[in-house]
């Protein structure tokens, strides 16, 4: 049905691409109006595009090696639970901000490995969406090319295609770092104003992920559920505290004063969202000072908290965890992403890499018969 990246390409295809990412710490605030430590990595999805002169997207997905094809002049349709509804909801969202579309084919491919926990749901959000607008601006003259869409208001809009059409009620993290993050830091957001600040990352250290091989069912289910535990949460302080809003607006102390009318499964992941909000400011500071120490016991307390309170952690993380952290030159470890499988993040000096994967490798697969992908990453740009 379509044309297969390459062969795009050779026709004279526009190709863009953005990041995954990986979140150092503050994992499941960024839907608490909170605050998150995403980095965009150097693993990416690019979408090549070519305008059409009907209304039809034709999108092929190189992954998949399978294509679908949309009428944009047709009533929207339903999400079908595939993996075309990430390309197909940021079309339809697009349209609906008033921002028509060409018809066009698209050919994706990826290295951002799926299941891992590295967003690469967003990656093909936002990887598409600036497509789809470089294509408008190509077939239509009267469309300034220099004209950009703000790169903040283009991560709400992949967000929301991925919240109303996918149905995924996901926090705008992965988005936002596949649309602003630079090279060489880290950025820490403030998830209710959209403020970010850009943080150094050593030049001495790598990121290193650990794809644990596994993802448990559980995931899409109790990521729902455990926002919805958040929800009452703040209805509970709302109702003894002005100004509550979210679990951002709550403190530890308010949590020890307040919640004991809580049962004990929602206290326990408003104790993670607030204590790990807390982290993410300390980190802040930590990375400003180049104390990579005091940020990797912050890691640690953060996959305590997922573990225990938040109860998104599974045997395969804390394995993976446990393994990283004597080893030499291993300044943090910790689970990343939602949760139930996926990936560990790990801070490590880039001298002692190859023995970190050696031996999380070795150690891994006799815990637990899987083979892990390790990856070496480095802090990338976002969306180009």
């Amino acid at each position: 049905m379509s044309q297969s990246f390459k062969q795009l390409q050779l026709a004279g295809a526009r190709v863009y691409r953005a990041p995954g990412r990986v979140n150092l710490i503050g994992e499941h605030t960024d839907y608490n109006d909170g605050f998150v430590m995403p980095v965009a990595i150097d693993l990416y999805t690019q979408v090549a595009i070519k305008p059409r002169n009907d209304r039809k997207l034709i999108i092929h997905s190189d992954t998949f090696s399978d294509s679908v094809e949309l009428d944009l002049d047709e009533p929207a349709p339903r999400a079908r639970g595939h993996w075309s509804d990430y390309a197909r909801g940021v079309a339809i969202v697009l349209e609906r901000a008033g921002y028509r579309i060409p018809g066009a084919d698209l050919a994706i491919q990826s290295n951002v490995p799926i299941g891992a926990g590295l967003s690469s749901s967003a990656a093909v959000e936002v990887a598409t969406a600036v497509a789809l607008l470089g294509a408008r601006n190509q077939a239509d003259l009267s469309v300034a090319t220099e004209q950009e869409i703000n790169r903040v208001e283009l991560a709400k809009l992949c967000q929301q295609a991925e919240n109303e059409f996918v149905g995924m009620r996901c926090g705008i993290m992965d988005q936002f770092i596949a649309c602003c993050g630079r090279a060489g830091t880290a950025l820490m957001l403030d998830c209710r104003s959209l403020d970010y600040r850009l943080l150094p990352l050593s030049e001495g250290v790598r990121l290193v992920i650990c794809n644990t091989m596994v993802k448990h069912e559980l995931c899409s289910s109790e990521y729902n559920t455990r926002r919805a535990e958040c929800e009452a949460g703040v209805q509970h302080f709302a109702h003894q505290l002005p100004g509550i809003k979210a679990l951002r607006d709550v403190t530890i102390d308010d949590l020890g004063r307040y919640g004991t009318g809580l049962n004990e499964v929602v206290y326990k992941r408003c104790r993670h969202v607030i204590t790990e909000n807390a982290r993410v400011l300390e980190a802040t500071t930590a990375l400003e000072h180049n104390d990579l120490n005091a940020f990797g016991r912050l890691m640690a307390a953060s996959h305590r908290s997922l573990r225990d309170d938040y109860e998104v952690s599974c045997a395969e993380l804390d394995t993976m965890v446990d393994l990283a952290v004597p080893i030499e030159g291993v300044h943090g470890a910790r689970m990343t992403g939602g949760g139930f499988g996926g990936s560990t993040i790990n801070l490590v000096k880039a001298d002692n890499v190859g023995e970190f994967k050696e031996t999380v490798a070795r150690g891994y697969e006799q815990a637990t018969g899987h083979r892990p992908e390790i990856f070496v990453c480095v802090s990338a740009d976002g969306v180009l």
